[in-house]
């Protein structure tokens, strides 16, 4: 050619060079070949018009996704989209690899990529050199996708943002590898140093509070939502030339500066700096490209899991109070678990509220639910139930106002938007310096005593409705006593039904526990966690196939005296143990007297004589009968076991306010009534009628029998 001659068409250059022309339209599906094009695909020599499936058809189907990965990874960042292609024939063997160089645009109306491009063919590099480690096909493809999936499951494994920064600091890349990152945040039109690593600690000030107007790489993609490629020193300075001097003193050659995008939101950048020259190739681009995806889905999981961390550990701090100042002669513990649902708090909780004349009381309680909704309500609930309690109301009155108020916060009125809840509750107050324990239970478990002998007993309480449900119900009082040296456990019921339990397979577990304990309260209190949260839960599974999980209040109270409250189950030899229960029944309440005979039937669990337990319990349902019947007042039934064992003397008595005193009567075959003194004369070994002040206690003693072996050494020795 000589000069000034016109230059030759361009399809006659690209012919002499090998080289075909392709034209590509998404919107029509169609693909436009010149001649030498369609020789590259294995057509006849002929410019045509393919569909997508007839070109799909010539392309190793691992390339044709290959090709839509690389072209939308060019239109985001407006570079060139750069692919090889192995062309197969009809009996899918390659016949050649082709490089194909486009640059494609994406037309929003139609909402379709268009590109022209061009096809070469190449020789495929041989496994083992240089060009063949950097080559896209090959083992090079099959090492990015299995970095890529490692890289994925690691980057999901991680549950904090210290994670997230430690998975990425030790990514491996195929090919080429950062020696140093940093992922940068954004606060406000600030950037942040969110973690870094490759660089000694304080390198990073100078890029921390960086304007986000800055002439700085991080800051112009996360104003742009567009990658940054600076693939020399040279590069970098001539773009960057302000911040030039920032990053010269680490002395890298090639710097990547990804944009963190979340649902189309920039939320920060990455940067990888590598210490070599890397020419950032579109496979190199896509990988670092799909590994900021990553990053930024990990990065933002664990910032959600942490904030909601902070918020949750919050709301414990606020709603789950300490236990307050020491109370003279009392000792509690208490603890809390949150098992039931993703938040760290929920709808269970336990107060411990001081009253007035030195008296608190112990609130223990659980919402339904385990939700945001049921923690909320939990909070305002335990402050009215504190309100209430401190202006000095006795326990029905404190339950009582606590229900219409929780029914007040639950039915808006609105059907379609109620969200109506209820809790359950016991409210115990309690003086300490007598021990006397003043009850009102909302729907709750009833509370459990260990004696100082380590005998269980569950005491029954009068009780309403769960609070919320009816703003009228009503909650009656029970007194009980809490002697020196005994233990007192409020619990909610995932105590006792986590692990596949029920009520009653999970009390027992939690008995046995109770019983043979033999520490201090707080080491009680850990020894029931552990019993059903520790390894030693999954031997005790329950009966139910369903072992489901539910938070945990316990509140523990042990009265000083007797064997202490350091070491629980430890008896003193020099005072024998006295065991001993109350309860009071109610003239409207004679289904209770079934209560009492359950619970005198425990007090006397290891009694020897079944006949005796069989007398008492038989006397106590005569004599509580009597009072109802004969009386209009209510009964109050106290019993005791006192001494060593072999020698323990079982008194019972039952008091109430009428000054009538029975009379023993000879009642003929027919008579309904009249015989609870002639059976109390025969079966017990003494017993009596006791005038008060007010009314009069019948009581009766039983003494434990001897054993064979003591009769025989008293009958021997006689």
């Amino acid at each position: 050619m000589r000069t000034g001659e016109p230059l030759p068409a361009v399809g006659d250059v690209l012919a002499s060079l090998a080289t075909g022309l392709w034209h590509w339209d998404t919107s029509t599906g169609l693909v436009t070949v010149d001649a030498e094009a369609a020789r590259l695909l294995g057509l006849p020599t002929e410019g045509a018009v393919l569909t997508e499936a007839q070109t799909r058809a010539r392309l190793h189907p691992v390339d044709w996704n290959e090709i839509t990965g690389v072209i939308q990874l060019a239109v985001a960042e407006g570079t060139l989209a750069e692919v090889r292609i192995r062309i197969m024939d009809e009996r899918g063997r390659i016949v050649r690899v082709v490089r194909s160089r486009s640059k494609p645009s994406f037309d929003r109306v139609r909402k379709a990529y268009e590109l022209i491009g061009t096809l070469q063919e190449v020789t495929e590099p041989s496994p083992g050199t240089p060009a063949g480690r950097s080559a896209v096909t090959g083992d090079w493809r099959r090492s990015r996708e299995a970095f890529l999936l490692d890289a994925g499951r690691a980057l999901a494994e991680a549950r904090s943002t210290e994670e997230v920064l430690r998975v990425a600091a030790n990514l491996s890349m195929p090919g080429f590898s950062p020696d140093g990152l940093a992922v940068f945040g954004v606060e406000g039109d600030r950037l942040t140093i969110i973690g870094h690593h490759g660089q000694q600690p304080g390198d990073e000030d100078a890029f921390t509070e960086m304007s986000l107007q800055t002439d700085y790489p991080a800051a112009e993609v996360v104003r742009t939502g567009r990658a940054v490629y600076l693939s020399s020193p040279e590069h970098y300075k001539s773009r960057y030339p302000l911040t030039w001097p920032l990053a010269s003193q680490f002395g890298r050659h090639s710097w990547a500066f990804l944009p963190l995008t979340v649902a189309g939101r920039t939320m920060g950048a990455w940067m990888a700096g590598f210490a070599y020259p890397v020419a950032f190739t579109p496979d190199e681009r896509s990988v670092l490209t799909t590994v900021a995806r990553m990053l930024a889905q990990a990065l933002t999981r664990a910032g959600a899991a942490e904030t909601q961390r902070e918020l949750t550990d919050g709301l414990q701090r606020s709603m789950l109070p300490t236990l307050g100042p020491e109370i003279p002669g009392m000792t509690l513990a208490a603890r809390y678990i949150p098992t039931g649902g993703g938040l760290q708090v929920g709808g269970d909780w336990y107060d411990m509220i001081p009253l007035p004349n030195k008296r608190f009381a112990l609130v223990i309680g659980d919402v339904q639910g385990h939700d945001v909704r049921a923690a909320g309500l939990m909070g305002q609930l335990r402050i009215a139930l504190r309100a209430y309690a401190s202006e000095g109301h006795g326990p029905d009155a404190v339950l009582s106002r606590a229900s219409r108020f929780l029914y007040g916060l639950t039915h808006t009125g609105d059907a379609n938007h109620a969200d109506l809840r209820f809790a359950t509750c016991l409210y115990i107050e309690v003086d300490p310096v007598t021990g006397v324990l003043r009850t009102a239970r909302a729907g709750h478990l009833d509370p459990a005593i260990r004696m100082t002998d380590g005998t269980v007993l569950v005491h029954a309480t009068a009780g309403g409705l769960p609070l919320g449900i009816d703003p009228d119900s009503d909650y009656p009082t029970t007194r009980l006593a809490l002697e020196p040296g005994e233990a007192l456990m409020l619990c909610t019921d995932g105590l006792l039904e986590t692990g596949g339990h029920d009520l009653d397979t999970g009390w027992r577990r939690v008995r046995k526990i109770l019983e043979k304990h033999a520490g201090g309260l707080e080491e009680l209190a850990d020894a029931l966690v552990q019993a059903v949260h520790g390894p030693s839960s999954h031997h005790t599974t329950g009966p139910l196939a369903d072992r489901r999980e539910d938070d945990i209040a316990l509140l523990l109270v042990c009265r000083h005296g007797g064997a202490g409250c350091g070491g629980l189950g430890a008896t003193t030899p020099a005072r024998p143990a006295v065991r001993r229960t109350m309860l009071t029944i109610a003239q409207a309440e004679p289904e209770r007297i079934a209560e009492a005979r359950a619970q005198l039937r425990d007090l006397l669990h290891d009694w020897p004589s079944d006949d005796q337990v069989d007398s008492a319990v038989l006397l106590v349902s005569e004599m509580l009968t009597n009072v109802l019947v004969h009386t209009d007042d209510d009964a109050l039934l106290v019993a005791e076991v006192a001494g060593h064992p072999g020698e323990r003397r079982m008194r019972i008595e039952v008091t109430d306010t009428s000054d009538s005193l029975p009379h023993k009567r000879r009642p003929g075959e027919l008579a309904s009534s009249g015989r609870g003194l002639v059976l109390t004369e025969l079966l017990a070994d003494e017993w009596g009628v006791a005038p008060r002040g007010e009314g009069k206690t019948i009581w009766f003693e039983l003494y434990e029998p001897a054993s064979e072996g003591e009769a025989e050494a008293a009958s021997g020795a006689a």
